[in-house]
């Protein structure tokens, strides 16, 4: 029993499990995403002083603070009590790619060292990475009026044509980042 809870969950359990989420919220007239937490916060913060996007009554959308809650705690559990510390299975194409760009260690760990580190991060490198992508992704969100998992799970779930179009966006802007960008940054 404990050795299945820790394989990921197959798509066929996962995935009724978030259509059954998004059926309440839908049901209670809510809608999901990440983004508007950080909106919900930053009002909660005061920034309603300061820009207009930011005045509303954040205390109606506090029950969507415990999706970053959830998101804390599960992220926790799942690697503190629910992982077995294997190497994570990534395709041989992936790994050859990867280690022509300086990366190794490949599946060793989720998060790559060659990106965060600390070392990595505090480089000036890393912090114009940092300061970049937190302005394309701060700028991208807002301009499509919320972020993938509020586009893709959310907005798609309710049929809105809107998000179909920005999640076409998001795939196109991965492959961008995967295929031309990734290699411009860490071309060794």
């Amino acid at each position: 029993m404990m050795e299945s809870l820790l394989q990921p969950w197959p798509w066929y359990v996962s995935g009724p499990l978030i259509a059954l989420t998004m059926i309440f919220l839908v049901f209670f007239g809510k809608s999901f995403g990440m983004s508007s937490n950080l909106k919900t916060l930053c009002s909660m913060g005061g920034a309603g002083k300061y820009a207009d996007f930011f005045k509303f009554d954040w205390k109606s959308e506090r029950w969507n603070l415990t999706v970053v809650l959830g998101a804390i705690i599960g992220g926790f559990i799942a690697v503190r009590f629910l992982s077995d510390g294997s190497i994570i299975n990534l395709s041989e194409n992936t790994i050859t790619d990867l280690n022509k760009l300086g990366f190794k260690n490949l599946g060793a760990t989720i998060l790559p060292p060659e990106i965060y580190s600390w070392d990595a991060v505090l480089s000036l490198k890393g912090i114009a990475i940092l300061v970049i992508a937190g302005f394309l992704v701060g700028f991208g969100t807002r301009y499509a009026g919320g972020c993938t998992s509020g586009h893709a799970i959310s907005g798609l779930s309710n049929l809105q044509l809107p998000s179909l179009f920005a999640v076409i966006g998001f795939f196109i802007g991965g492959l961008v980042m995967t295929f031309f960008i990734l290699p411009l940054i860490f071309n060794p």
